[in-house]
């Protein structure tokens, strides 16, 4: 079983965005319920979450270049 780039990347995105969701919730929450959520470790989970999809879309896009160039050297 083969796994691809573009798909790998992908996933990464997803999970990012996932995680990215769930912390922009939870900060929105902080100022209506007054709960026991840390904002620091939630702008830190933001920042990850930034820097993770950044990089997923990075190995997504080099994948594509490298698919790009071989079909340009086979045909």
């Amino acid at each position: 079983m083969t796994i691809s780039s573009i798909s790998i990347g992908t996933t990464g995105m997803q999970r990012a965005s996932h995680q990215l969701e769930v912390s922009a919730g939870r900060i929105a929450r902080i100022g209506v319920e007054g709960n026991d959520i840390d904002i620091t470790s939630e702008m830190i989970n933001v920042i990850t979450a930034k820097n993770d999809f950044t990089a997923s879309a990075k190995v997504v896009s080099a994948a594509s270049d490298m698919s790009k160039a071989l079909l340009d050297i086979l045909v």
